[in-house]
Parts: structure tokens; C-alpha cells; sequence
């Protein structure tokens, strides 16, 4: 037992500073025999917890490892088809390997001191570079927290550049991710904002409209046809805000190019895993008239003392930790990882890669759509489908027994969503559980009409046209890292919530496929096991802070 009890201890002294002869030579210092006593003369007996906390016995590092498997194998993988914002895609490899499991990259903390973050710096200006010239838009931040918070966050430029005394309307259309439309909800109501729902191709803009918000493709995987909405915006100062799937982008005309004033997203499918909904790096680009009031950070280009190219965090001084209360934004952090995970994929497979994955998944998406002949509701889309079946609830459970997840609408629909993980076998199986025609293939996208057929170039960049091997693409993670400061070199005197904090066996997880390839609208029968680790850690924060109850919900500093 007392063996067992040490190596319950190992992690302890592995990961907490002082050891047991330095703490005896603080209290010493200080007149005290043990901490027990040092706690009697601070902390008033009146305060004092009078009990045993009733949380689970101590276990050792190996023990905790074997459970956390165990427990994620509670978790049922399925092929997931249901979208809305999260679709399944292939980590390369040497990515996997080199970035997110490489302590050199995910203990870093925030780039504030240029001279020892040079290598995350060119990372995250590739990530700007490429969220450009996907976007079409000239200048994008380095990530914001998700989805919904950039569309919030382009919601409150809007409004700080445009909205007045009677122009305090938010137009948001009906087919917007719902997730989005909650959090603008959230973010709308303290600033006075409306938020006016509808359909755009009905709708009228006048003078109170200072934004409007567009999906593009929508929610339900359709490529709308928005130049005349855009236009009607332009003619009454109202801002247009795209969301926009960030791989579609590669076959799609940008938003930059359909007048849009700013383009926001999700990075997830360029790599990282769905996670169960996050974290993700979200993109956020806009014209140049917006640079000193788009929100979250900026890698500029310089030079240092000796006159040689150097990167930096530009336009600071828009940003909550030097301006406080007068910030452009309380968003002050970027998913540096993630934004980094995102930009490696797209110089790996550069921008023929990408279209390359992106017309096959439009091509295998057109097959489908093929198959179900007048079911599909759409006939413009890019990787998503809304069919009209017979009963949703025997379709969707045929499917599931199938291995497949796909959207449950209310209305006597599905929608499908393919990604670069499905393959043809896939589409068969799909196809047959629907009791569609075979599957054929065509090598025109007739699905993506010609006003939205993307001509102009992008990911031109050196950058993004040198490291297609994987050997390259090694050393050239390598070179950026060895430009860098992270705990793997040395003690990271910057401090607070950041990845360095999580030893290597919390981490081990993460890229654990039970743990992190589960989509966030699941059905709640495939994740028992994220319910009994969310219950657990409910129950021992709520006997811990004595609470009848205790919420999960981030309240991070890059939450606000």
C-alpha cells in the first residue's frame, strides 16, 4: 500500500516546485514547524473546512491514463454527415506529430515578446496570409475564439463604425448556423442592438440597418446568390458580414469579391479535430478601412535594431491588455495552435491541394445528389445536401445502424454533409441506406453555378508552393520552432491560463480519436463517456467550492 501511495505522489513531485527539503528550509524561514501550522496562523479557524472533501481516492498517472481510455472507448465513432459547421478532416500526419502533440508548439504562450517568438509569428502570418487570399479581403487578424464569436465580434465593428442615432439594426438571415445566431443573441442585447431575422432575398434594408450577416453556403449547404442583397446594403451604409467555409473558398467566389465588408469562419476543417466543438481557430478578415478597429491581433512585418526583417504584434494598442476598458474588443487571446495547425495544412497541400480536396468532396457530394434525383431540395451547393425523405426518425436510425450521422430537420428532411474523410465506399453505403439509385460520378460541378465558379489565384505566396513533402514540411516546422521560446527550451516567466500549465499525460487525450473526432451535435447515446467525465468533474467542483451545482461553461479571458 505504501508503494502504491508513492507512486499516487509521482505526478506531484513531478509537476509541483518545491520538494519536501525546500519546503522544510521556507518554514524554517518563516518560524514554522509545518504547513499545517503556517495554514492555522492564515487562514481563520471560522473559514477553515471542518471536513474530509467526498471526492474519489488519489490515482497514479498510469492508473488515470488507463481510465481516460477506457472511458473515451464509451464514446461511439460514427461517420459524421450532420455539418453545421464541423465536419470531419485529416490531420496530416506530420502535423499531428510535429504541432499539436509537440510541446515546442503547444506551450508557448502569447507572442508579446517578439525577440523569442519568431517562429510562432511567421506561423500566424501565414495564417493571416491565407485567410486573405481565401477571402479576398486584404487584411485578416491572427484567429479569434470561434465561429459565433467572430461573427459577434464583426457584428460590433459594425456598429462602432456605422451605427448612430437611428441605425441600430442588425439584419441576420434565417439560414444562419444556429449556434451563431445564439451568441449573437447574447452579444446584441447589452449594446442595444436588434437583431432582425429573416429571409435576404425578401428582405428591404433602409437606413436603421447598420450590418447584415449572410451564410455562405447557408445552413442548409446552399449557394445563395447575394450580389443584389449586397448591393441594396451598400446603398444605405449598411456593412455586410459573410460567414464563410473557409475550404469551399478554394472553389468559390470570395466574399471579398461579392463586396462583402467582412468575412468571418471556422478553421476547423483545415486539419484540427472536431474535438466535440472545440477549440477552433476562427478567421476574421475585412477591408482596410477596418484595420485599426478589427478585433483580436495582428502579425505585422518589420524590422529590428540591426535592420533585418523581424515580426511583431501590430496595432497593440487596440488590444485589452494595454488599453483596458477602451479596447476595440474584450477578445484577447487567438487560438494560436489551432491557427497554426490550420495554416500548416494549407502550406502543405497548397492551393492545388486544397482545391483538390475541395472538388472531391463537391464531386462526391454531386454523386449523391445524383442518386437521390428529386429529393434534394438544393441544386446549388458544395459539400451539403437537404433530402426530403418519408420519416426522419426511421431514416436517421437507419443510417446511425449504418454507421452514419446526418442532420435531423423537423419538416420531413435530413441533411447530409460530406468531408475529405468520406470515401466512396461511404457513398454507397449512404446511397443504399436511402435507397438511392448507384452511385456515378461526374467531372463537371454543374452544383456550383457560374456567378460562384472562383477565378482568381490564391495561396501564390513561396510559402505555401515549397513544402509539399513531408520532409519538408518537417524541417520547415522545425526551423520555426527552433525560432522560438516554449517550455520544452526553458521556464516561461509569462504567466497565467495558457497550455504550459497541462502536463503531457493531460494532453494525451486530445488527439485520442474517442476523445477528439466526436462531432458537438452527436446524439447524447454516442458520448456517455464526455457525460460521466463532465458529471464527475461537476460533482467534485461543486463538493469543492460547496455549491449545489457548478457550470462547465469557459469563463476564460478569451470569452470575455
Amino acid at each position: 500500500m505504501h508503494l502504491h501511495s508513492k507512486q499516487q505522489q509521482e505526478f506531484l513531485a513531478r509537476h509541483i516546485g518545491p520538494n519536501e527539503g525546500e519546503t522544510k528550509e521556507m518554514l524554517q524561514t518563516i518560524g514554522m514547524g509545518s504547513v499545517n501550522e503556517l495554514i492555522e496562523k492564515t487562514v481563520p479557524a471560522s473559514i477553515r473546512l471542518q471536513k474530509d472533501l467526498a471526492v474519489d481516492a488519489p490515482i497514479s498517472e498510469f492508473e488515470y491514463l488507463k481510465k481516460i481510455t477506457a472511458l473515451g472507448t464509451k464514446n461511439k465513432l460514427y461517420k459524421d454527415c450532420i455539418g453545421m459547421g464541423y465536419y470531419g478532416t485529416i490531420t496530416p500526419s506530420v502535423i499531428l506529430r510535429n504541432v499539436f502533440e509537440n510541446p515546442g508548439w503547444y506551450t508557448q504562450y502569447t507572442p508579446y515578446q517578439a525577440e523569442i517568438a519568431q517562429g510562432r509569428l511567421e506561423s500566424l502570418l501565414n495564417f493571416q496570409t491565407m485567410v486573405a487570399d481565401l477571402t479576398g479581403l486584404p487584411i485578416a487578424n491572427a484567429s479569434l475564439l470561434d465561429e459565433a464569436t467572430a461573427a459577434a465580434e464583426a457584428m460590433t465593428l459594425l456598429n462602432g463604425s456605422k451605427g448612430k442615432e437611428g441605425k441600430h439594426k442588425f439584419f441576420v438571415d434565417q439560414y444562419t448556423f444556429a449556434q451563431t445566431i445564439d451568441v449573437l443573441k447574447t452579444r446584441a442585447l447589452p449594446v442595444g442592438v436588434e437583431l432582425v431575422f429573416g429571409d435576404f432575398a425578401t428582405t428591404t434594408l433602409d437606413e436603421s440597418f447598420f450590418g447584415a450577416l449572410l451564410q455562405y453556403p447557408n445552413s442548409e449547404g446552399a449557394i445563395c446568390d447575394y450580389r443584389n442583397f449586397i448591393q441594396q446594403a451598400q446603398a444605405v451604409n449598411c456593412g455586410v458580414v459573410m460567414a464563410c467555409d473557409i475550404l469551399s473558398l478554394s472553389l468559390l467566389t470570395p466574399p471579398g469579391e461579392l463586396g462583402a465588408d467582412v468575412a468571418i469562419g471556422n478553421t476547423q476543417r483545415f486539419g484540427v479535430p472536431m474535438g466535440f466543438g472545440g477549440p477552433h481557430a476562427a478567421y476574421f478578415a475585412t477591408k482596410d478601412e477596418y484595420k485599426r478597429v478589427i478585433p483580436g491581433r495582428i502579425i505585422g512585418v518589420s524590422i529590428d535594431a540591426q535592420g533585418n526583417r523581424c515580426l511583431r504584434m501590430a496595432l497593440q494598442t487596440r488590444e485589452q491588455h494595454i488599453r483596458r476598458e477602451k479596447a476595440t474588443s474584450n477578445i484577447c487571446t487567438a487560438q494560436a495552435l489551432l491557427s497554426n495547425m490550420a495554416a500548416m495544412y494549407a502550406i502543405y497541400h497548397g492551393a492545388d491541394g486544397l482545391r483538390d480536396i475541395a472538388k472531391r468532396i463537391s464531386t462526391y457530394t454531386q454523386a449523391l445528389a445524383n442518386a437521390l434525383g428529386s429529393n434534394n431540395v438544393h441544386g446549388q451547393y458544395f459539400d451539403t445536401l437537404k433530402i426530403k425523405v418519408a420519416d426522419v426518425k426511421s431514416t436517421v436510425t437507419s443510417l446511425e445502424n449504418a454507421g452514419y450521422n446526418v442532420r435531423a430537420y423537423a419538416d420531413n428532411h435530413i441533411g447530409i454533409s460530406i468531408d475529405e474523410t468520406i470515401l466512396p465506399n461511404d457513398l454507397g453505403a449512404l446511397a443504399n441506406a436511402l435507397g438511392a439509385a448507384p452511385i456515378s460520378y461526374s467531372d463537371i460541378l454543374s452544383n456550383i453555378p457560374d456567378w460562384a465558379t472562383r477565378t482568381s489565384d490564391f495561396l501564390t505566396h513561396q510559402v505555401f508552393n515549397s513544402h509539399h513533402s513531408e520532409s519538408k514540411m518537417m524541417r520547415y516546422i522545425k526551423s520555426l520552432e527552433d525560432k522560438d521560446l516554449a517550455l520544452n527550451r526553458s521556464m516561461i516567466s509569462l504567466g497565467s491560463c495558457t497550455m504550459k500549465l497541462n502536463a503531457a499525460s493531460e494532453m494525451i487525450p486530445v488527439s485520442n480519436p474517442h476523445w477528439g473526432s466526436l462531432h458537438p451535435f452527436a446524439p447524447k447515446h454516442q458520448w456517455v463517456g464526455y457525460q460521466e467525465l463532465i458529471a464527475e468533474l461537476e460533482k467534485d467542483l461543486s463538493e469543492i467550492t460547496g455549491f449545489d451545482a457548478c457550470s462547465l461553461q469557459p469563463n476564460s479571458g478569451c470569452s470575455g
